[in-house]
């Protein structure tokens, strides 16, 4: 029970890798918030998981649908320990010269703009109280990045860099912030970082990692929870790897 009396806000949390990290974080005794502009899935997750959890719609690339969010968790529980950004989408494979200018500021919005308006939110409050754990979810992606992901690959590589920059500036106060980098896996983006879901394409993947499987919303729930916890109180700007060796 890591995250007894913790409160943590998960944002994609309805599926994938967020789901995971809700499933892990309830599980070591945390109130979570499942934000999600699904709000079904958030919904259903919710009910699962009893009295601890709690959903929010919320779109991560407007300012006032975060800023109700945030204010939604204040009134909820009075404060905020654990922020996660999760939420992410990317383009199809495609040469970086062809992608659309509408799936390129959609990734942008969403991968790195969101990051900047958590921040805008829940940072002040952090400060305040000083104290504080954010946890961004990068990829493999901003460390090696795959051919014709290009634009996915260079929002990661941001979400890193302002990772350690958040780090260095927001430890005075207090807060720590990490990243972690999976591998691809199973969840609903899957599909769009091969472009097709074949046994072909599944097996060309997995040849690039060494322990031969995909990252799971159970990998990543497991790493989120100690970056999060105070066993990792000594911890700061760090991009751990959750990759299976793919970056080695």
């Amino acid at each position: 029970m890591r995250l007894t009396g913790k409160t943590a806000i998960v944002t994609g949390g309805a599926s994938g890798f967020g789901a995971g990290i809700v499933r892990k974080f309830t599980a070591e005794g945390a109130r979570v918030m499942i934000a999600d502009i699904n709000t079904a899935g958030a919904r259903s997750l919710a009910d699962q998981m009893g009295d601890h959890a709690l959903a929010a719609e919320v779109n991560v690339a407007d300012g006032a649908s975060v800023d109700a969010m945030a204010r939604l968790a204040f009134d909820s529980w009075g404060h905020v320990d654990i922020l996660v950004n999760n939420a992410g989408v990317t383009h199809l494979p495609a040469d970086l010269e062809t992608v659309t200018e509408e799936d390129f500021d959609r990734v942008l919005a969403v991968n790195v703009k969101s990051v900047y308006l958590t921040a805008r939110a829940f940072v002040p409050h952090m400060k305040e109280r000083g104290a504080g754990a954010v946890l961004n979810v990068a990829s493999t992606a901003g460390v090696s990045p795959r051919p014709r992901l290009s634009w996915y690959n260079a929002s990661k590589g941001w979400l890193i860099t302002a990772t350690k920059a958040m780090a260095v500036e927001l430890a005075p106060h207090g807060i720590r912030v990490n990243a972690l980098n999976p591998v691809a896996g199973e969840t609903p983006l899957l599909k769009s970082f091969m472009g097709e879901d074949t046994p072909e394409m599944r097996a060309k993947f997995l040849s690039t990692i060494p322990l031969g499987r995909f990252s799971t919303p159970q990998d990543m729930g497991n790493a989120a929870c100690f970056l999060c916890s105070e066993e990792a109180s000594m911890i700061t700007g760090v991009a751990m790897e959750v990759d299976g060796g793919r970056c080695i």
